[in-house]
């Protein structure tokens, strides 16, 4: 059964700024070394789908750089992993909805000639073995096969919320509704969907072709296509919470996170630094994949315990070429090349590339994006009326301060850092 799978990551991703100001929602940084498209394209090749086109759009030079330079090395012999900018090869417009994004890139499915395409969106965090729901799709004899799974009905408003017969087909997909219909055999959830759709190849070129032509279409997947869909095709769920990915825990079944806020990152980045969390990136057995970079081993210095001048860090991640130099940290995550300074005190933060904090700097419930330079004594996340006259402030107080949003350090990451001092 041959695979082509379409990745959509061409969102703006609104609803994540400032950190999507400058770069793509899928170029995100999460979890210190990785980006957010890296999960989903992780499952792809875990999953032995080698054949891979990444439709991008919007601030997409991070996102391409990141394609170019990590993933052509994990596609596999006769396999790619492919990022498509906006062809206009039919029309002289952006992307409009995520059927036009598949309209306007037919081409790429002609020239594969594939038995299945698999549309996966791309900033969504969780881990799924896409054989089994290849599996389930040809059991079933399905047309189109969307993945779903329960969740609270108030949140239900959020997603795709489907309708389903005792079989598992389709019998009705209505888009973020105001009253999302609930599971008849679990009251107060709702079957959402996680916008990741299997389609035989025929049925998919025929209904984007159809769908272009129409005059009262958005052209988008959740809110025409589906629901035109179902009543025609054979259309079937997929129970997410079934599948289960090798060397997982039966606990992590179902984990998946729609990255859609600022208070969704940073709790999903924070779950990692619990000290057992569902999304577990220490299995060797489906490894998550992202860029290999030369970089020294994180370094931590000075144990004056007169002084508490500590290099140290608590239920943190610390990725390689950071320096902890005489500075604590609590329940954080640090990329790259990250120096924190000494009786600096950081806690519940994500500090991305190249990021100095100075000498008694205390900051907590932060993210500080790439390459920025905190001057010594600055107080962050302890004053949110204070902060909110320089920096964003989520309705939930998280601080997000942006590149250049204090003051810059020109190049990020190509500067040597000291050795221990500090």
């Amino acid at each position: 059964m041959e695979v082509l799978a379409l990745v959509l990551a061409g969102g703006e991703g609104t609803r994540l700024r400032p950190l999507t100001d400058e770069r793509a929602k899928p170029a995100v940084p999460f979890g210190g070394r990785y980006r957010i498209i890296d999960f989903v394209l992780s499952n792809l090749v875990n999953s032995g789908i080698q054949k891979v086109k990444v439709l991008t759009q919007y601030k997409s030079d991070s996102l391409l750089k990141h394609l170019l330079r990590t993933w052509s090395r994990y596609a596999g012999f006769g396999g790619f992993v492919e990022p498509v900018p906006p062809q206009m090869n039919v029309s002289r417009d952006w992307y409009v909805g995520s059927v036009d994004a598949v309209f306007q890139n037919l081409n790429v499915i002609d020239d594969e000639q594939p038995d299945l395409v698999a549309v996966f969106g791309a900033d969504h965090v969780y881990k799924m073995d896409v054989r089994q729901m290849v599996k389930f799709h040809t059991d079933m004899g399905a047309s189109v096969t969307v993945a779903a799974r329960p969740v609270p009905v108030h949140e239900a408003r959020r997603f795709g919320c489907i309708s389903v017969d005792a079989e598992g087909r389709i019998t009705g997909f209505v888009e973020k509704p105001d009253v999302p219909p609930e599971m008849p055999n679990r009251p107060g959830f709702a079957l959402a969907s996680m916008g990741n759709y299997l389609f035989n190849t025929d049925v998919l070129v025929r209904e984007a072709l159809a769908d272009a032509d129409r005059l009262d279409s958005r052209h988008d997947f959740g809110r025409d296509l589906l629901p035109r869909l179902f009543e025609r095709e054979p259309m079937y769920v997929y129970d997410f919470m079934q599948n289960a990915v090798p060397g997982e825990e039966d606990r992590a079944r179902g984990y998946w996170v729609d990255i859609g806020t600022i208070e969704t990152y940073h709790q999903a980045s924070m779950d990692l630094v619990s000290v057992s969390p569902v999304l577990n990136l220490y299995n060797h057995r489906w490894p998550i994949r992202s860029e290999v970079r030369s970089a020294p081993p994180a370094k931590f210095v000075f144990a004056d315990q007169q002084s508490r001048r500590i290099g140290i860090a608590t239920d943190s991640m610390v990725s390689e070429g950071c320096v902890i130099s005489g500075g604590h940290l609590e329940m954080c995550i640090l990329s790259q090349n990250v120096r924190l300074n000494s009786f600096a005190h950081v806690s519940q933060c994500i500090l991305f590339e190249g990021v100095s904090v100075g000498r008694r700097c205390r900051i907590r419930r932060a993210i500080i994006d790439k390459g920025v330079h905190i001057p010594e004594g600055c107080t962050i996340g302890y004053d949110l009326e204070e902060d909110r006259k320089q920096w964003f402030v989520s309705d939930e107080g998280i601080v997000v301060v942006p590149k250049g949003g204090i003051l810059s350090r020109g190049r990020p990451g190509t500067q040597d850092l000291p050795s221990a001092g500090g």
